[in-house]
C-alpha cells in the first residue's frame, strides 16, 4: 500500500485516523502494528480487510490492484471471502453452530456445498489439534480450542492474507504462544502474508517486522530484533483436497 489516507468527520470535528501510510508485506511474514490506543491500528486492519474505504491511496494484493483512490473490485464481499481471512480478540464463534459448522459456513458462503464444507472444515479442525472437539458448541470450547476453531475458519478459503486483531488478548501466555506459533507456522506453509494488531510484549519475538504507528501515522518499520522459532513442517490441508 501506498499513500493511503483515511479521515473520519469534517471541518472541526475531522479525525485523522491514517496518514500517508506505505506499507508492503510479503507472503510468509508475520508483521505486528503496534502502536498506542487510538493510533490507527485497528483501522488499518479493516482498510487491507476492505472494510472500511480509506479516502486516497493506492493498494496491491498480489498481482491485483484493489485500490487507486477508489475501489477497484466490484465484490469486495467476494474478495474478502476469497483471499482474506481474519481472527480476532474474542473468536466470535456462532454460538448456536458447533465448531466444524463455525469453520463450514464460510465456505458455503463461497459457494461449497455443505457435505464437501464440513469435510475441509473436519481436516483443519484436525491440523489445529481440536478435530476431538468439532461437535462442541462454543460455550463448551476453552478459550484456547476457541481460538482454534476461529484460526481454522480464517484458513477455510486458504486466503493469501489473514488479519489478526489482539488474537492472544484473551489467553494466557503459554496459549497465546501457541497460537503465534500456528500463525508463523501457517504463514510458511501456505506462502500467506499475517497481520497481527498486538500490545502483548511477550509475542514480540515471534514476528519477522513490527510496524510503529502513532497519531495515524507509521514512525518506524523495522526488522523484529529477535529470531522467531523455525515453523514446525506439517502441511496445511489444501482447498478442495
Amino acid at each position: 500500500m501506498k499513500g493511503i489516507s483515511k479521515h473520519f468527520g469534517e471541518g472541526s470535528t475531522r479525525v485523522d485516523a491514517l496518514i500517508d501510510i506505505a506499507m508492503t508485506v510479503n507472503a510468509g511474514e508475520v508483521v505486528g502494528l503496534l502502536g498506542p490506543s487510538g493510533s490507527g491500528k485497528s483501522t488499518l486492519l479493516n482498510v487491507i480487510g476492505a472494510i472500511v474505504e480509506p479516502n486516497e491511496g493506492w493498494m496491491q494484493l498480489d498481482s491485483d490492484i484493489v485500490y487507486d483512490n477508489r475501489w477497484l473490485i466490484s465484490d469486495l464481499r467476494r474478495l474478502r471471502l476469497d483471499k482474506i481471512g481474519f481472527v480476532f480478540q474474542y473468536h466470535n464463534l456462532l454460538p448456536f453452530l458447533d465448531a466444524v459448522d463455525n469453520v463450514a459456513i464460510v465456505l458455503t458462503l463461497a459457494g461449497w456445498r455443505r457435505k464437501e464444507a464440513r469435510e475441509r472444515a473436519t481436516e483443519l479442525l484436525e491440523y489445529l489439534q481440536v478435530g476431538h472437539r468439532k461437535n462442541a458448541v462454543p460455550a463448551e470450547l476453552s478459550g484456547g480450542e476457541g481460538q482454534r476453531v476461529a484460526i481454522a475458519r480464517a484458513l477455510a478459503n486458504k486466503p493469501r492474507i489473514i488479519l489478526a486483531d489482539e488474537p492472544t488478548a484473551a489467553l494466557d501466555s503459554e496459549r497465546g504462544a501457541i497460537v503465534m506459533d500456528l500463525l508463523r507456522k501457517l504463514a510458511v506453509e501456505q506462502r500467506a502474508a499475517i497481520i497481527v494488531v498486538t500490545h502483548d510484549d511477550k509475542i514480540l519475538g515471534r514476528l519477522d517486522k513490527i510496524v510503529h504507528l502513532r497519531d495515524g501515522r507509521i514512525v518506524a518499520d523495522l526488522r523484529s530484533s529477535a529470531s522467531p522459532p523455525k515453523p514446525i513442517a506439517v502441511e496445511v490441508p489444501a482447498a478442495g483436497s
